[in-house]
């Protein structure tokens, strides 16, 4: 702590349990400084005039990050539930979903954009989200006909984050045709810009607006309103970054390979993040094979894409050699688990990459529900049905912590809250658990270029708490804490959310939680009826 800091201007959090160097421990204090980060992790017998907030009951964890979010598609919740009738494919199937998604897209004005991912935002805060990577592709009006703001649209997306409290990466899509070979789709008219300069073009006037704060999301009466809201020119991410700005290329069926080329290589020369939809459907695989002759993986490598800046979304349908291969780029995958399985699209073969390396962070996707630690168990789970045996994320992969190991010699002892800690028949906690948060926390941080993700002195101080008293974790050690979280956590459980010291949910309410709820209530009558 820098030594000329007056501790009254501090303020320290006291909750029965803090989450920090990959365990529970009691006795701490989270101390926080007037810039919204972290001072230090303190004793409690150590501090001194810190204003403090007792949290009685509680566990407190590092604020998840949400990697990967279309934030207009909550509307299509339980709206696309049922058989349809398609004679081209016959079968109900990602494509057949797509069609109902785009009639959803052509409907939405700029206003009701903003309701609807308000409404996405709030349930990712409620569910302890304190940053998410925005994958934005609404570009243009309904016709196809550009705003007089090319990015609009994406200012309404990073107000209505802001205005929630979340952290937000515009991930701006570049997105140029409807696929190889295909007619153009009218119902994709506002997604495509066709030319690679205009995106590009598009692409900085918004990091302008966004570093020089004229955008929405720093305008009066926002949570972002102060100078230290936007991202700083170096483009970096920084304890205090509100909204930044990154790319997506859509994917190698809606951006052709020179278009592709010039954006992440200007990407890489502006230090920005890139994301981009890879492998997620058989179709999207065989139509590259056809165009280019090799799978979207082996093209990206091949080219020299990937890096560690590189996040592939999905990534499901490659090969173990291929894996192999693309573990050597240092990019990272993205899974989104409960949207993969709601649209049919397969199982990411997480076990194949975290055994060669590659980190998985993850994302709600569609939104067909809004649940990080679902996708988190999700994304063992899958494999458990798959390979017939459990634990298949364990500490065979090299980037899974290895479990806590108690020590049977220690006398048996309690924490402050109760619970039971290590003694003579304490069990190992578990390294699968603590593996999976990490996809939740430290790996989604990385990929979207988030300051959070672990609680660490100088990082930024997005957290979220749990009751311990929730029916859904009752009678959890200390040692066995994370596994039920990761597992078996109710979201109800989930009741104070902080994000840069400032809380935006308490006692599991979020401050304008009605409002939000009421005009996306009228948003869907007007969109359904």
């Amino acid at each position: 702590m820098d030594p000329t800091q007056d501790t009254d201007s501090l303020i320290a959090w006291l909750p029965d349990l803090i989450f920090t160097g990959g365990r529970f421990e009691g006795g701490l204090a989270l101390v926080c400084g007037s810039s919204g980060t972290i001072v230090k992790l303190a004793r409690v017998d150590e501090l001194g005039n810190e204003k403090r907030i007792n949290l009685t009951n509680r566990a407190l964890l590092p604020g998840m990050v949400n990697s990967h979010s279309h934030a207009f598609q909550r509307v299509l919740r339980g709206r696309t539930e049922y058989r349809t009738r398609n004679s081209t494919i016959g079968r109900d199937s990602f494509w057949t979903w797509r069609e109902m998604m785009y009639s959803a897209a052509t409907r939405l004005t700029p206003e009701d954009i903003y309701d609807a991912s308000r409404m996405a935002f709030l349930e990712m805060a409620l569910n302890g989200i304190t940053a998410v990577g925005e994958f934005h592709y609404l570009h243009h009006q309904p016709n196809g006909t550009p705003y007089d703001d090319p990015n609009l649209l994406a200012k309404e997306v990073m107000r209505a984050a802001v205005d929630v409290g979340l952290r937000i990466a515009l991930l701006r899509v570049a997105y140029a045709r409807s696929g190889f070979q295909t007619e153009p789709n009218p119902r994709q008219a506002r997604f495509i810009e066709s030319d690679p300069e205009i995106y590009l073009q598009s692409l900085e006037k918004l990091i302008h607006d966004v570093t020089r704060g004229s955008s929405p999301t720093v305008r009066e009466g926002s949570l972002a309103h102060d100078k230290d809201g936007a991202l700083p020119d170096d483009r970096a991410s920084a304890p205090h970054a509100t909204a930044w700005v990154g790319v997506a290329p859509h994917s190698v069926r809606a951006v052709p390979l020179d278009y592709l080329r010039k954006v992440i290589t200007h990407a890489n020369q502006t230090n920005l993040k890139i994301h981009m939809h890879v492998a997620e459907q058989p179709a999207e695989v065989s139509a590259c094979v056809e165009e280019y002759g090799r799978t979207p993986i082996a093209l990206l490598q091949t080219e020299g894409l990937p890096s560690e800046s590189f996040t592939a979304v999905h990534a499901i349908h490659v090969t173990p050699k291929a894996i192999a291969s693309f573990a050597r780029t240092g990019a990272m995958v993205c899974a989104c688990p409960t949207t993969e399985r709601n649209l049919g699209d397969g199982v990411v073969p997480a076990d194949e990459y975290l055994k060669h390396g590659v980190a998985i962070c993850l994302g709600t996707d569609s939104h067909a529900q809004i649940d990080l630690l679902e996708d988190a168990r999700e994304l063992e789970y899958h494999l458990r049905l798959q390979k017939l045996e459990r634990a298949v994320l364990s500490v065979r992969s090299p980037t899974v912590r290895e479990g806590l190991q108690p020590d049977d010699a220690l006398p048996d002892r309690r924490t402050p809250a109760g619970l039971p800690g290590r003694g003579p028949r304490g069990v190992r906690a578990s390294d699968t658990a603590a593996g999976l948060f990490d996809c939740a926390t430290i790996n989604g941080a990385r990929s979207i270029g988030a300051p959070g993700g672990t609680l660490e002195a100088g990082k930024a101080a997005d957290f979220f708490t749990i009751a311990l008293d929730d029916p859904s974790i009752a009678g959890a050690s200390a040692e066995n804490l994370l596994a039920s979280i990761v597992f078996s956590l109710s979201r109800a459980a989930v009741r104070e959310v902080v994000v840069s010291g400032k809380p935006i949910v308490s006692e599991g309410q979020h401050l304008v939680q009605e409002e939000i709820v009421e005009r996306f209530g009228d948003l869907q009558k007007r969109l359904w009826s």
